[in-house]
């Protein structure tokens, strides 16, 4: 069930054109038999988990994997049972050193850090199986910075963790007075060594809850 916060911005959005048009090209491409993922029930499934003011954190991705039974609708996670992504393997070696006791899990399901506040928002919300971007620039960029708009001005304070360039520019608008942003390069095997590892971002982040009497998040993840 989609939470009350974020049903209200989604009715509002949906009302608009450019999230109609959106909407429309989506069904449609479903309707001529390309595979796009996530499956319909679970594209705004990030949005179940944490409403709006209860958001402690929000990590930001780009768009869903586009291999068969990856995407479930939250940023960087996978089913159980499915393979663990790159991009997620070097997130749990950054635990590893960062957060002590972390142990690295076998599956790549990330539902429980999104039952404790994490919004795993990814900027597009659809892809086509097989096609990376293939859904960038269909208009799920401007819902998206509405939802962070939306937590910049209506959330009490929050942790931003904004990876790569195109997380980046993002999170230009955010008050840094009243959130803290973390940057730093995308856990992507292409970057990650460029100062991925090492960035300390899970431990900084509790810390900021801890000092803002805001409880914080358990990284670990059970079996």
């Amino acid at each position: 069930m989609i939470k009350p916060q974020w049903q209200a911005l989604i009715s509002q959005e949906s009302k608009k054109d450019y999230f109609q048009t959106l909407t429309a090209e989506v069904a449609k491409q479903r309707a001529a038999g390309i595979t796009i993922f996530p499956s319909e029930k679970d594209v705004f499934n990030a949005f179940n988990y944490v409403d709006l003011s209860d958001v402690k954190v929000v990590i930001l991705g780009q768009d869903p994997y586009h291999g068969e039974g990856q995407a479930h609708g939250l940023a960087f996670s996978v089913q159980h049972g499915v393979k663990v992504p790159p991009s997620l393997v070097n997130m749990y070696k950054e635990l590893v050193t960062d957060i002590d006791g972390f142990n690295t899990p076998k599956h790549g399901c990330l539902t429980s850090w999104a039952q404790q506040g994490v919004l795993l928002l990814n900027t597009v919300l659809t892809v086509q199986e097989a096609n990376a971007h293939s859904h960038a620039k269909l208009g799920w960029e401007t819902f998206t910075e509405k939802v962070i708009g939306e937590i910049n001005e209506n959330n009490k304070g929050c942790v931003f963790i904004l990876w790569g360039a195109h997380a980046h520019k993002k999170g230009k608008a955010i008050n840094q007075d009243k959130h803290l942003v973390l940057k730093g390069p995308h856990p992507s095997p292409l970057s990650a060594y460029r100062g991925f590892f090492g960035c300390k971002h899970f431990s900084q982040a509790n810390e900021w809850l801890a000092q803002h009497d805001i409880e914080i998040i358990d990284w670990a993840l059970a079996e």
